[in-house]
């Protein structure tokens, strides 16, 4: 079996591709983070996308300090009447949350919809993979792109 095909099963990949609520408006997203905050602030995983997935849980100051730094980032850098970026698996007893980069939402809108771009963020009570190794292109894509430097 692939690598590719075992990351499948793994169950970060089930909480990814599971069924998220989306956070619309800016007072469900404060709602979320005061679930959150008031909620287990410990055995959460901050995954940016991009860089290495945490191997261990971040510690409950960790958390926190994360939730106001990406509150304030989110709320400078998407300056509209709306959130829409944010997605959670439960609302109101989360252990999973997609963070869209609002630096990248016209690719975000822009996605053709054969493969849904990668978040910016994840916060998660499973411990991340690589998301950029588990989505990776397509074999026809990856075949054609060695082929024509070949």
């Amino acid at each position: 079996m692939s690598e590719t095909a075992v990351e499948a099963d793994h169950p970060f990949m089930e909480k990814y591709q599971g069924h998220l609520v989306g956070i619309l408006r800016w007072e469900q997203l404060d709602e979320l983070w005061q679930t959150l905050q008031f909620g287990k602030t410990e055995d959460w995983y901050i995954y940016h996308i991009g860089e290495e997935p945490p191997l261990t849980p971040c510690t409950a100051d960790q958390f926190l300090h994360f939730i106001d730094e990406i509150d304030k980032l989110l709320h400078a850098d998407h300056d509209e009447k709306y959130c829409g970026i944010v997605y959670v698996d439960d609302k109101t007893s989360p252990a999973f949350v997609k963070i869209y980069d609002p630096n990248n939402l016209g690719h975000v809108c822009g996605s053709n919809g054969s493969q849904p771009p990668l978040p910016g963020w994840i916060i998660s009570r499973v411990q991340p993979i690589d998301l950029e190794v588990a989505m990776q292109s397509p074999g026809n894509r990856r075949r054609w792109w060695q082929k024509i430097f070949s």
